[in-house]
């Protein structure tokens, strides 16, 4: 059975043991779906604020979505469109303090305000994108940007 409790009293030793929980999740396990739930799962329980953590993955150069936690959500999004379609034409991390103020935004849920969506890329190849959103304006700190890039990392090998 696992029993993550992750409590930190600073954001970078949360992020620290959400890193290394996530690598004992992932290890030796090579179903790439069971990866990305497992991860949502685990970021879900431990990261405050959030109404939707989850995975688009790139199927044939659209993201199609994957496991999450939350309300069901968009089933397709082009390359290009939304933040998870910016992150994945770009290749760059997008992270917005109020969604509503980004152009072509798709509201999957109209209770998320602020979005963080981190491209997972192997070879220099995108695989899927990490997508957490929040109904709080602003929710999403550099702090919070490093430290998904960082599970981002962990991922690109484990799906």
């Amino acid at each position: 059975m696992y029993d993550f409790k992750i409590e930190a009293a600073d954001t970078a030793t949360m992020y620290y043991d959400l890193a290394s929980a996530l690598e004992g999740l992932v290890a030796g396990e090579p179903d790439a779906v069971a990866n990305m739930a497992n991860a949502a799962a685990l970021i879900w329980e431990t990261l405050p604020g959030l109404n939707w953590a989850g995975f688009y993955r790139n199927v044939g150069g659209e993201l199609v979505l994957g496991p999450f936690q939350g309300r069901a959500a968009c089933i397709r999004i082009p390359f290009g469109n939304g933040v998870c379609g910016a992150a994945a034409a770009s290749l760059q991390v997008q992270r917005v303090d109020d969604v509503h103020a980004f152009p072509g935004h798709i509201a999957c849920d109209s209770a998320s305000v602020s979005e963080l969506v981190v491209p997972i890329v192997r070879d220099g190849a995108l695989i899927a994108v990490l997508d957490l959103d929040s109904p709080m304006l602003a929710r999403f700190t550099q702090e919070d940007e490093v430290g998904c890039v960082g599970l981002a990392e962990i991922l690109a090998s484990a799906i």
